[in-house]
């Protein structure tokens, strides 16, 4: 697991995603359909993918995935196999008399990411496509071929680093897999799994629906704000809740990322936080961050007061795993490359 999550900060892995839930979006309405119940800006130019919250009217969270618009009338709606079939009918419910079509395509395309900073290298070898930074940014997503295959690219990650999504009709997926394996070898591509998702996702923070976060909590408690498009024409789905909660002034209510300082301890799931020696919250999720050097978990914390960086700096965080207490940092940014820099060059 460590090796894995060296190789994706330092060089290029390949991951099997297939299990992830695939929906084809088809007609004149679909666009409409999916702004209206997407938090984000998702109908915008083609080619683009967009990291967005499906809210229910109350403003809490229906769906945490990502939408990528290939055309005018066709949509490409990838979400967590948990979510699986709560995506697909929350999509089938508000379609009404609209003309838009919803395709489960899960079962007919591989999900294979290659990610790290070696990724750009080794997809550049098996493609004519021009993947530099200048023509293939971050959020970009282009067919492109690998051999004898046409496949979906998209440039995202959710591990933290340069990465790309290869979403791969089924019956091409061995040969697009081969592909890369032979040419990863002069790179040293590595296969890596979900353990090592894990521990990069949350050194992170990266949310993870049904995990972390659920429909207890509002897309402003669970630090995704960044993501809600307030101000597009026409609104969506729990807009104006969000605008509610906004308007009652700072959050005492926050998810925050957590750092034991001692590099020894693990944590799991649902150990005691607290603040000054009282209950603040507990562990949602965590795992080891080998690149951080300690166990890192994500939070939900309730205060009598707003929580902000002052807020958490202010305490004194501990952690009790088992009988023991250990110190700990508490964070609302992702203590791992909090500008983003290393996924967008």
């Amino acid at each position: 697991m460590g090796a894995e999550h060296d190789a994706t900060r330092t060089g290029v892995i390949l991951m099997d995603m297939a299990f992830m839930a695939k929906f084809d979006v088809r007609g004149r309405d679909a666009g409409r359909v999916l702004e209206r119940i997407s938090a984000g800006h998702v109908n915008g130019e083609p080619g683009r993918i967009t990291y967005t919250q499906w809210l229910n009217s109350a403003g809490t969270l229906e769906a945490d995935l990502t939408v990528t618009k290939l055309a005018e009338d066709r949509f490409w709606v990838v979400a967590s196999d948990t979510a699986h079939r709560h995506a697909e009918t929350w999509m089938r419910r508000h379609i009404g008399d609209a003309h838009a079509f919803v395709t489960d395509v899960t079962s007919g395309y591989a999900q294979i990411n290659i990610q790290g900073p070696r990724s750009r290298e080794l997809l550049a070898s098996v493609t004519s496509a021009d993947l530099s930074n200048e023509a293939f940014p971050f959020r970009a997503a282009a067919e492109i071929d690998i051999g004898f295959a046409r496949v979906l690219c998209i440039r995202i990650t959710y591990l933290g680093e340069l990465g790309y999504e290869l979403y791969i009709p089924a019956e091409h997926a061995v040969h697009v897999y081969d592909r890369l394996v032979r040419a990863g070898s002069a790179v040293g591509l590595r296969h890596a799994g979900l353990k090592a998702l894990g521990s990069l996702r949350m050194e992170k923070g990266y949310r993870d629906y049904g995990h972390d976060i659920d429909n207890t909590d509002t897309v402003l408690e669970a630090g995704l704000g960044f993501a809600v498009a307030l101000d597009k024409p026409g609104g969506f789905i729990g807009r104006e809740a969000v605008l509610a909660q906004k308007e009652r002034g700072p959050l005492r209510r926050r998810l925050v990322q957590v750092l034991i300082t001692d590099p020894e301890p693990l944590m799991f799931h649902a150990e005691v936080l607290r603040r000054d020696g009282k209950p603040a919250g507990y562990i949602r999720s965590a795992s080891y961050g080998f690149t951080l050097g300690g166990a890192v978990g994500l939070a939900m914390i309730d205060a009598g007061e707003p929580i902000d960086q002052a807020y958490l700096d202010a305490g004194e965080w501990t952690v009790q795993i088992g009988t023991a207490v250990y110190p700990a940092v508490a964070s609302l940014r992702p203590m791992y490359d909090p500008g983003n820099k290393r996924i967008r060059t």
